[in-house]
């Protein structure tokens, strides 16, 4: 959940860690009750790395980045597709006919999102920002990861100041379900 490093760094490496689950799942046969697990998994990563996203990585974008605008607002385009689908994909089970085709959206969705932000946005943050200032978003990142929900909330605010006043409550919400469910413990 927190790599160290500067904001690019600790973000790639949540990609990569994504990226392992996704191939696990993959590695799976349809129906495997292990496929829910995972998803769960990514579920509980993606959302953790998203809002910290929403929270630091695009008002940065948006002050730093020439163009920054129409770039943040594609970015939380993208996370509330790949949202609607985790909070789809939460009440089914493996074996359920949609499951198979909702992770493979999400696992397509998701890839092309980490692609852009990898080959694009990072770039063009890296160049518009000092080191300083990717540490010290790098930091508010960890910090907003450790408090940020574990579950998908389409309807919640994705832009400053509300996603960050709302966020820990339902991160704080969400972290209850889950130790009482033993959901993310499994995987």
């Amino acid at each position: 959940m927190g790599h160290g490093g500067n904001v690019i760094q600790e973000l790639t490496t949540d990609h990569r860690e994504v990226e392992e689950i996704f191939g696990r799942i993959e590695a799976l046969p349809p129906g495997s009750k292990e496929r829910k697990v995972l998803a769960d998994q990514a579920t509980i990563e993606l959302v953790r790395h998203s809002v910290a996203e929403e929270a630091y990585l695009y008002p940065a974008v948006r002050k730093h980045v020439t163009g920054g605008d129409s770039m943040a607002d594609k970015e939380l385009e993208d996370h509330a597709e790949a949202e609607q689908i985790m909070k789809d994909l939460e009440g089914l089970e493996a074996d359920d006919p949609q499951f198979d085709a909702l992770i493979a959206r999400l696992m397509s969705e998701i890839r092309s999102h980490l692609t852009d932000e990898e080959q694009n946005l990072f770039p063009m943050l890296q160049q518009a920002c000092s080191a300083e200032a990717l540490d010290e978003l790098g930091d508010k990142v960890r910090r907003a990861k450790k408090t940020a929900p574990t579950r998908p909330h389409p309807s919640a605010p994705d832009k400053p100041p509300a996603n960050k006043l709302l966020a820990p409550g339902a991160g704080l919400v969400d972290r209850l379900r889950d130790a009482l469910s033993g959901r993310g413990k499994e995987a």
